[in-house]
């Protein structure tokens, strides 16, 4: 990247010196990716010499660039030529010398620009806490292609595989896991038997060779005096083919964690912090305790597995079950729901708070539930699963204590959802404590010892945009601590697995035999009914015109009110269909949640300034999913679209809707633009850029009208797309493998990141 940024200024210093002044001119401040390459275009149209910059590798070299820091004469600048990949530059704007920064000097900037528009002494910053996770990790090998991210699990088995069967310190650890592994006091695996590596070595050989010689179908009990005698006990498999193949039965009990909710199974949705998290774990537990049943009957074991999601107790309830100590999960026979209050010297805490005030209570939280399930369960987890921030806290804090395997599930990382919420977080610290959250990502990040993100994006975002977990490679909290290397995206510990939707609730629109046609009256009053009440605001005049739908939480990453302020000003869309959104309360009395209530506030003034009577309608948020999977079918029905929020982690919402049979427009940042493939299984639009958003739409809508084959084409596509990759089934097989791999490999390869902690 250097080289480009010196080859273009000795061929055209002057138009450089032009565009870094303009850069300067404006003062302290810091520029994204789109500012910068925004001031090239538009200095090209003032100079026609600029269109050299506009039109060569420059230009590129700007794409990659991530943010610049604006300190006169300084344009400090981040590049990112390929995910996972970051060099940093400081160049004077005046005189254009180049120069090569580390990742500290570089950070040091950002803090000085903090430092000037806080008005703080210079000293007070000069002394910080530097962190780099790095050396603990350096000793182990990692690939370095881009493209190798979020599938690092044949890594590690290859490298380890490898390393162990040339050890024979790791041999003999395998040979210790093998005698250790038992649950309930069941002896598994080998009996006394086999004492050595060599008598181990000579057991497998000749079992492989007698079972080889077996049908695939021959049962357990027919050979199992056979595997006894050659030191196997049960957990090998329950036919001669499983046995021959099998994995280490792994994963008996299994802990979710997921504190901050309303977690509960029904009248939870809608309510703050209270979405698609609770929908995906429960429908992930499901998927686990079918898939778990399955390998244990395949296994030859007669174990019940039991799986906890271990979340937060509300004595103050708001009509749920968040006051119930254990609730069993519908269509489950060993899934509970276990529930432990928050408590401080103060007593336990009774009302709900939100997701951004739980820091202070989660130790003693993580210790109290330590206790409960160990009661609970008469035994101990094999595999303890966080999600999100507090909850992967709380699971770095048990997985340390109990020795356990520990997984990650992020959902969303607050850091890229608030732009520049690092070197700001004064700014935002008392309303959202970005300080304690961006220290427990990164306490659990580097705890756990696999992390499974629901795409790619997630990981290392996409050739201009940075994932989630990136952001948390180079940051910096001025005053609190910096950090040099948080988390390396190479980690061998990243693995994607998709999640699916829950195939009984949403299905496509085409299923007639399993249509909820009973609802299509409530459905049509909450959509078309003209009488205003608490449940809606506005009504739809025009029932012929198609919709545009949307529904989601009332949040500023959701975007509603960005979307309704989109359709307000496009007189094109708003001529050739109306918009309807579900989400929130529709009076801001009713909401208890800071930012739901100023976007409840922004809605109604919308409303008013742009006279939406007749066109647009906004239901309030609804909680009964049965319901909510039919609404979306009856849209489908009068041949609609849907458009998704401003940034998805994942997108759960964008492939319920999608397996509905909807066309989705859903947003360009985050999982979405590795879910949908544009103009083949949906589009993709950038809700930053509304106008274009909208061009989107209206185009969409023409071309419909013109050819009205061509709605069924995308629903099709989306469909295909996600019966190849999001169900559950995949989900739930890939996941306890993942469990019982890297599991294995902590224990006989040390793998306990005991330094890092």
């Amino acid at each position: 990247m250097r080289d480009v940024i010196q080859e273009t200024l000795s061929i055209y210093r002057n138009e450089l010196v032009s565009l870094f002044s303009r850069y300067v001119s404006g003062g302290k401040k810091i520029l994204q990716s789109h500012h910068l390459t925004d001031e090239l275009i538009e200095s090209a149209k003032e100079d026609e010499t600029m269109h050299k910059l506009r039109d060569g590798p420059f230009f590129k070299f700007l794409q990659s660039t991530q943010e610049a820091i604006v300190l006169s004469p300084f344009v400090v600048i981040a590049v990112r030529p390929k995910p996972g990949v970051w060099e940093y530059f400081r160049v004077n704007g005046y005189e254009l010398t180049v120069d090569h920064l580390s990742v500290s000097e570089y950070l040091r900037f950002k803090e000085e620009l903090q430092i000037r528009a806080n008005r703080l002494e210079e000293h007070q910053e000069a002394y910080m806490l530097e962190l780099d996770f790095e050396p603990f990790n350096a000793t182990f090998p990692r690939p370095t292609r881009s493209s190798s991210i979020g599938n690092r699990v044949l890594f590690l088995n290859r490298h380890l595989s490898s390393n162990m069967f040339h050890q024979k310190e790791s041999l003999e650890l395998f040979l210790d896991f093998l005698h250790a592994h038992k649950h309930d006091c069941l002896v598994m695996m080998l009996n006394d038997r086999i004492q050595n590596i060599s008598k181990l070595q000579s057991a497998l050989s000749r079992t492989y060779e007698y079972l080889s010689k077996l049908p695939f179908e021959t049962q357990y009990f027919e050979f199992e005096f056979y595997l006894r005698e050659m030191g196997f006990e049960r957990g090998w498999g329950d036919t001669a083919q499983w046995v021959s193949e099998m994995m280490i039965p792994m994963v008996f009990n299994v802990g979710i964690m997921s504190p901050h909710n309303y977690f509960g199974q029904a009248n939870v949705l809608g309510l703050p912090d209270t979405g698609g998290q609770i929908v995906y774990i429960l429908d992930q537990v499901r998927a686990l305790e079918k898939e778990m049943l399955l390998r244990k009957q395949e296994q030859g074991l007669d174990v019940i597995p039991n799986i906890l999601i271990v979340t937060r107790l509300i004595p103050n309830a708001k009509g749920t079950t968040c006051n119930q100590k254990l609730e069993r999960i519908s269509s489950t026979n060993h899934t509970y729901i276990l529930r432990v209050p928050f408590r401080s010297e103060n007593g336990i805490l009774h009302k709900w708070i939100s997701r951004f005030d739980v820091w202070q209570y989660l130790e003693t939280f993580a210790e109290d539930a330590s206790n409960e399930i160990a009661a609970e369960l008469q035994g101990v987890l094999d595999l303890i699963i966080g999600n999100y921030s507090d909850g992967n806290l709380v699971a770095s804090l048990l997985s340390y204590k109990l020795g356990i395997t520990q997984c990650n599930i992020a959902h969303a990382l607050e850091k890229t959802k608030y732009p520049d919420s690092d070197i700001y977080w004064r700014k935002y610290e008392d309303k959202y404590h970005f300080a304690c959250q961006f220290t427990a990502d990164l306490i659990s990040m580097n705890n756990a010892d696999f992390i499974i993100t629901s795409t790619y994006q997630e990981i290392a975002g996409s050739k201009n945009n940075v994932g989630q977990y990136e952001s948390h490679t180079a940051f910096t909290l001025p005053g609190q601590y910096r950090v040099v290397h948080g988390i390396d995206v190479f980690d061998p510990k990243f693995n994607i697995v998709s999640p699916g939707v829950d195939m009984s609730i949403y299905f496509p629109y085409s299923d007639k035999e399993r249509r909820l046609t009973a609802l299509h009256g409530s459905i049509e009053e909450l959509l078309y009914n003209p009488e205003q009440n608490d449940e809606h605001v506005g009504m739809l005049s025009d029932r012929s015109k198609p919709l545009i739908f949307f529904m989601a939480r009332l949040d500023r990453v959701k975007n509603l009110t960005g979307l309704v302020e989109c359709y307000c000003k496009s007189r094109r869309l708003r001529e050739l269909v109306n918009l309807v959104i579900v989400g929130g309360y529709v009076d801001v009395k009713n909401s208890g949640d800071r930012e739901e209530m100023a976007k409840i506030e922004k809605m109604h003034a919308l409303i008013k300034r742009y006279d939406l009577h007749g066109q647009f309608r906004w239901i309030q948020a609804q909680m009964n999913r049965a319901r909510n999977g039919e609404l979306h079918r009856y849209i489908a029905d009068t041949k609609r679209c849907f458009r998704a929020a401003f940034y998805e982690a994942f997108g759960l919402a964008v492939v319920e809707v999608m397996t509905c049979g909807l066309p989705t427009f859903a947003t360009s940042h985050g999982g979405p633009a590795e879910i949908i493939e544009h103009g083949i299984s949906g589009f993709h639009v950038d809700p930053y850029h509304p106008d274009q958003v909208a061009a989107s739409l209206i185009e969409f809508c023409e071309r419909c009208q013109k050819d009205p084959s061509y709605w069924d084409e995308i629903p099709d596509g989306g469909l295909k797309r996600i019966y190849e990759r999001y169900t559950w089934k995949i989900y739930s097989e890939r996941l306890l493998t993942l469990s019982g791999i890297y599991g294995f490999w902590k224990y006989v390869s040390r793998l306990e990141r005991r330094e890092t902690r």
